[in-house]
């Protein structure tokens, strides 16, 4: 099996030693043919944006991303991707394996110890579904985070823009597929403040644009002109938001033999809809999507928390804070949590948390509920004492 591997290390001379071992391995099964060796994680981010790693070794200890860090914007890129981190300290082996890497390695790296890794790593792509040697994948419109496409060897591609307009044009004819648009609605979404000569001139330019920037592709879409409008008639291709939607529906009830699968779904939503765009139109959508990863992490968590799993729960309920810093549940769920561990300093710590967001965002309190809970656990706290 030959791999396109990435490494990323900050220290050149454990950069170096890490190519020698993989050249010198002695796995029958896997030849790393390509290597791709980055001292800056931010080298690394940008290569994954138009190559298809089949694995990834990382160092966790880097000034300028932190390698758990960097292991998170690769996977929002390349969902799937092996990981393999390489520490100094074993400490580190636990948060490793709290976002699925597929191992650890101490350094220094022994041989004897990378060849288990290499054995985890062969096993791990024969029965990975997504690999090279599977069939071709269809081709993939993404919008989620940006407007990109996935050709059908997996390859993430860009497309090539001569205006903003145009590309938003075509992200909103996109979203509304099959639907034909009056140009009208198109010049006073894009061009509100031109006359209609004008405006019509611009429509005209960015719908030959489109034209060429989908021939130049090689996408199977049609932009056709039909009752004083415009459409997208989509083919035999697949959008990323649209896949991810059904994953989620159609996941099982969570336990622990489903957890795996309701967490590669969480992983597979790589940002939010058309986020790096900010097209004010995109925004109902962009909501939507996101209140459906909020629902699924929070199902998550909630399983972690009844299996007393708390800091893998504690981990992804940051996320949740992350990504709804104004959601009091997710400041609620770490109270109970650090309640749960007998920590109360971290639970005063959040309610205070609590306290200023709501005074900043909404001039309010915590809602009823969630005060009622605190108060009784500081009574019950003090009874303690």
């Amino acid at each position: 099996m030959r791999l396109h591997t990435l490494i990323v290390d900050d220290e050149w001379l454990a950069l170096e030693k890490m190519k020698m071992l993989l050249a010198d391995q002695q796995n029958p099964n896997l030849c790393f043919e390509q290597v791709e060796a980055c001292i800056h994680p931010s080298n690394a981010l940008e290569l994954a944006q138009h190559i298809r790693f089949d694995a990834a070794f990382l160092d966790i200890e880097m000034p300028e991303i932190n390698g758990l860090e960097l292991a998170w914007q690769l996977l929002q890129l390349q969902p799937g991707l092996p990981i393999i981190f390489l520490t100094a300290y074993q400490e580190y082996a636990v948060k490793a394996f709290d976002i699925h890497a597929l191992d650890y390695l101490l350094k220094p790296v022994h041989p004897e110890r990378l060849a288990v890794s290499l054995d985890r790593l062969h096993s791990y792509m024969q029965n990975k579904p997504s690999n090279k040697d599977t069939e071709p994948a269809s081709v993939m419109l993404c919008c989620l985070q940006r407007l990109n496409y996935h050709d059908a060897k997996g390859a993430i591609q860009q497309f090539s823009w001569k205006t903003q307009k145009a590309q938003e044009l075509f992200a909103y004819l996109l979203y509304n597929k099959n639907r034909t648009i009056h140009k009208q609605s198109l010049m006073d979404l894009l061009w509100p403040s031109y006359d209609t000569k004008r405006a019509t001139a611009q429509l005209h330019t960015a719908i030959y644009h489109i034209r060429k920037t989908i021939e130049r592709a090689g996408l199977d879409l049609k932009l056709e002109y039909k009752d004083e409008g415009y459409r997208v008639v989509v083919g035999e291709l697949t959008f990323d938001f649209e896949e991810w939607e059904r994953q989620v529906r159609s996941l099982p009830q969570i336990d622990e033999k489903s957890l795996e699968q309701h967490l590669d779904t969480l992983q597979a939503y790589t940002g939010n809809f058309l986020e790096e765009h900010h097209y004010p139109w995109a925004e109902s959508e962009w909501e939507r999507l996101r209140l459906l990863w909020l629902k699924l992490a929070e199902d998550i968590a909630e399983h972690y928390m009844g299996q007393e799993h708390y800091t893998e729960a504690l981990i992804l309920n940051r996320k949740i804070i992350e990504r709804f810093p104004i959601s009091e549940e997710g400041y609620f769920r770490h109270m109970q949590i650090h309640a749960l561990l007998h920590q109360p300093q971290e639970v005063k710590k959040y309610y205070n948390q609590l306290e200023r967001m709501c005074q900043n965002e909404f001039e309010d309190l915590p809602s009823e509920d969630i005060t009622a809970w605190y108060r009784e656990w500081m009574l019950q706290l003090k009874q303690e004492r």
